[in-house]
């Protein structure tokens, strides 16, 4: 019933397995990848053909994680998976990224491409699993995909790569300094196609290093598809790509001098309007065939590639008149917001990002319900990207795939300069809304973000700058490296090489190549120019601010402070009425957490003041010897109880309420009076013992002895 094909290898520490032929036996393609004991099936489907008036290719990828994978159910209240998490998101972006460009130019049929995570270790991160199952499914499938291509991701710890870290290695790089690099590369046999990192500080060569050391790790996991394929691939897909070179050259005769000329101003919406009355120029000459056929578009598209690309790479020449490595003219502001507790507007040429930052408390932090377990987050970066930043009247919804995968990219760059929130204990919001694009608004994110969290005060270990590097490639192997890309050379172009750090390093590396691959030579040398662009850019944005201003009258001030665990129950109180209690008097936030550590946020000191006090002073000891104020709570025959450290009551005795003889107690003193009394100390059952009558109770010193 079953043609089951089964391939195996080790790779690092675990057991990889390609399994097909018993399960989802009418997709065109199904892998299950199982690394350890995590496993992901990787289904392909794909429409016998094209969608007529298709220009584009319409790939889909999914990526699901099954609860039940790592035995767990669902939370809320519906108690099944809903809308995609955020990693869910980025896992499919980063199958995305490197199989599109490999399939066949001028394919358009409807590709689906969908990831369900069937079983979790805790150990091996599913991710990787699914990007190889992805592989090869579609290496089986018989679609016109020139592959196969595999992934895998890489530490980097005492100067040594590891290959495919652990999941509680990779969790929280930030509080784990013997672990500097969360790196994923995709790529072919012969090249790399797609780079995705979180770095702290490594250097271009250490960097350079990682990725070489996965594209060499990854030949083995190439090589068990290309086996998996000889015993289990169906028959190619029949697929010619459409050629329409005659029309081409029709459509380049009439507008080739036109676009250049289209090409040559530098205004983006200027040029936009001036290279669509081009097309309609050319569209005039054309006959009623030629209108109709379905290829001009793709024949526009090619005509402006060509000018554009042949400028590049022979002239040295780009569309607004920069050199190849210069960068756009940059303004840094901050503080342009009044209320906010910190603001930036970065402006780098056509693109700008208005940068706000808040600063909360741990009630802020963000839940994360992630498959391999619950943790919270005090770093969030939202990206907003509406429509009008690009001069468009769209629909508005919530963040989309390129919104999240945008916003985790300046995550990462700038997550590796935040202060420990042992010295920092505030949850960190920046938000990014672009407000103006042409050109990278990720990398734009990372410098305002840095301006805007230095506003705000926040200590960052350094300031970060980001770059986006472009790539035009030529047949013939010529090319031209391009630094901070307009949005038409990204288009365009064949990569998109975002690089952010310090001064110091590299902190976030994002790849995307277009084409079949490049060489180290190509990304030696775009990791250099990088590096300048980074420098120059670090340098303007240092004319704005250097270093972490003071902070907002807006923002809260979090005191931190420790108490012994065993006094937590007697802060928190019976049902938290007593943390309840000091927070109604005090006005303060209080937050404690289970090593007793308490965080006290206000924007008022004298509220943080307060607070700090009526928690001293549950869980302090008295210190014998000292003065106290303290209220008489009851009177007997033998003396007076008062209360004076929080809620702990002792004995004044009668013979040390003063320096003469009392009848009683009541003579001097009254339920609800304030007194002063002093520790003498403890009896033999731990009893408080006070007195009055050495210390002055009008001053609350102690009096010289008689």
């Amino acid at each position: 019933m079953f043609n089951i094909v089964k391939k195996e290898i080790q790779w690092g520490e675990e057991t990889l397995t390609l399994e097909t032929g018993r399960v989802a036996r009418q997709a065109d393609g199904s892998v299950i990848a199982t690394l350890g004991e995590t496993s992901v099936m990787a289904n392909v489907t794909f429409a016998k053909a094209p969608k007529p008036g298709m220009d584009f290719f319409p790939l889909t990828v999914h990526y699901q994680e099954k609860y039940y994978a790592a035995g767990k159910v669902p939370g809320g209240f519906f108690k099944r998976e809903a809308r995609p998490t955020e990693k869910e998101t980025l896992t499919a972006r980063l199958i995305d990224r490197p199989i599109r460009p490999l399939f066949v130019p001028g394919f358009k049929n409807e590709t689906l491409v969908m990831c369900t995570v069937l079983s979790h270790d805790l150990v091996n991160d599913p991710d990787m699993v699914a990007m190889i199952a992805a592989s090869a499914a579609l290496t089986i499938s018989g679609a016109p995909f020139r592959g196969p291509i595999a992934g895998c991701r890489v530490g980097f710890e005492d100067g040594e790569y590891i290959l495919n870290p652990e999941i509680d290695d990779m969790h929280d790089l930030r509080n784990n300094p013997e672990q500097r690099l969360d790196l994923v590369v995709a790529g072919t046999k012969d090249a790399v196609m797609m780079v995705e990192s979180e770095a702290y500080e490594l250097s271009e060569a250490e960097m350079l290093g990682a990725v070489k050391f996965a594209h060499d790790s990854i030949q083995p996991v190439i090589d068990l598809i290309i086996d998996l394929a000889e015993d289990a691939a169906k028959e190619p897909f029949h697929f010619e790509a459409p050629d329409y070179s005659e029309l081409f050259e029709v459509v380049r005769a009439a507008g080739e001098e036109k676009m250049r000329e289209a090409y040559a101003i530098s205004d983006k919406l200027e040029r936009q309007a001036a290279v669509s009355a081009v097309k309609e120029s050319v569209k005039e000459g054309l006959s009623e065939e030629q209108l109709e056929d379905p290829n001009l578009s793709a024949a526009l598209k090619k005509l402006e590639s060509t000018v554009l690309r042949s400028d590049v790479v022979k002239n040295g020449r780009r569309i607004d008149g920069r050199a190849l490595d210069e960068i756009r003219d940059i303004v840094s502001e901050t503080k342009v917001l009044p209320r906010t507790h910190g603001s930036a507007l970065f402006t780098r040429g056509e693109t700008q990002a208005l940068c706000v930052t808040t600063l909360g408390t741990g009630d802020d932090e963000q839940f994360i319900d992630a498959l391999h377990g619950n943790f919270k987050s005090n770093f969030l970066l939202h990206y907003n990207f509406p429509p009008y930043s690009v001069g468009e009247a769209g629909r508005v919804g919530p963040p989309g795939r390129r919104e999240i995968g945008h916003g985790k990219l300046a995550w990462r760059a700038l997550q590796a300069v935040l202060p420990a929130a042992t010295d920092f204990p505030y949850t960190v919001r920046m938000v990014s809304e672009i407000t103006e694009s042409n050109g990278s608004s990720s990398m734009a994110s990372v410098c305002g973000g840095s301006l805007s969290m230095m506003d705000a005060g926040v200590p960052l270990k350094a300031p970060v700058a980001g770059v986006a590097m472009g790539l035009v490639l030529e047949d013939d192997g010529s090319y031209g490296i391009l630094s901070d890309i307009l949005g038409d050379e990204d288009h365009l172009g064949d990569m998109d090489f975002k690089v952010a750090g310090t001064e110091a390093g590299i902190t976030s590396l994002q790849m995307d190549i277009k084409v079949a691959g490049i060489t180290q030579e190509i990304m030696e040398k775009a990791l250099e120019q990088a590096k300048a662009g980074r420098l120059h850019i670090l340098g303007e944005m240092a004319k704005a601010v250097t270093e972490a201003g003071e902070f907002s009258e807006h923002a809260p001030r979090i005191e931190t402070m420790q108490i012994p665990t065993d006094k937590i129950r007697e802060v928190i109180g019976s049902g938290g009425k007593v943390i309840r209690e000091i927070v109604e008097v005090s006005g303060a936030k209080v937050d404690i957490n289970d090593e007793g550590i308490i965080k006290i946020a206000s924007p008022n000191g004298e509220a943080i003041k307060k607070a700090y006090d009526m928690i001293h002073s549950i869980v302090a000891e008295p210190e014998e010897g000292k003065i106290y104020k303290g209220k008489v709570v009851k009177i007997v025959d033998f003396g007076a109880f008062v209360n004076f450290f929080g809620k702990r009551d002792g004995l004044v005795h009668v013979s040390q309420i003063k320096n003469e003889r009392l009848n009683h107690p009541s003579d001097v003193l009254s339920e609800g009076q304030e007194v002063w009394v002093k520790l003498l100390g403890f009896d033999d059952r731990g009893k408080v013992r006070l007195a009055m009558k050495m210390v002055d109770q009008a001053t609350g010193e102690e009096a010289a002895a008689e």
